[in-house]
């Protein structure tokens, strides 16, 4: 199909939304984490409460669609494969991305039972323990996140081949 004179082949046009469905798929994963450690607080009102629950959604869709596209990028519409799995780098930046998923489980069931209460006209009961023990998570989720870019891409450059 043409796009400003040129006809793109359409595995071009399928790896460019793939790459796009995957960086966006992570900046809503940060701006996600950020949301709620920015908005998380102890006995938070009805709105601030639910507004938790719904960035806690968007952080999962978000994570699932980051996982999907990666997946896609590696076996259909990066450099193959091998040029991953091979690369130690690969590994270690899917490990991060495992424990910063395996982390975000304690924050999820969290802000689920809140939405017990919540759907019952209630607020959930939310201590400064509590919120310093999420923090903390959200803490070391933030920086696992931000330091997978910076391993793809030293690894998108080959680095950690021998």
């Amino acid at each position: 199909m043409p796009l400003f004179g040129f006809v793109l082949p359409i595995d071009f046009l399928k790896s460019a939304f793939v790459a796009y469905i995957h960086y966006l798929s992570f900046m809503l994963c940060f701006g996600a984490l950020i949301y709620e450690r920015v908005t998380l607080r102890s006995n938070p009102n009805r709105e601030e409460s639910i507004s938790l629950v719904i960035a806690d959604i968007i952080y999962g869709i978000a994570g699932i669609a980051l996982l999907v596209s990666g997946i896609y990028r590696v076996t259909k519409f990066g450099h193959g494969s091998e040029f991953y799995t091979q690369n130690p780098i690969f590994w270690a930046k899917i490990i991060i991305f495992a424990l910063v998923g395996s982390l975000s489980l304690y924050p999820t069931i969290t802000y689920v039972l809140w939405a017990i209460p919540l759907s019952k006209g209630s607020l959930p009961q939310v201590t400064e323990k509590l919120v310093s023990r999420l923090r903390l998570i959200i803490n070391i989720e933030l920086l696992g996140f931000a330091s997978i870019p910076l391993l793809a891409t030293l690894m998108a450059r080959g680095v950690g081949l021998g």
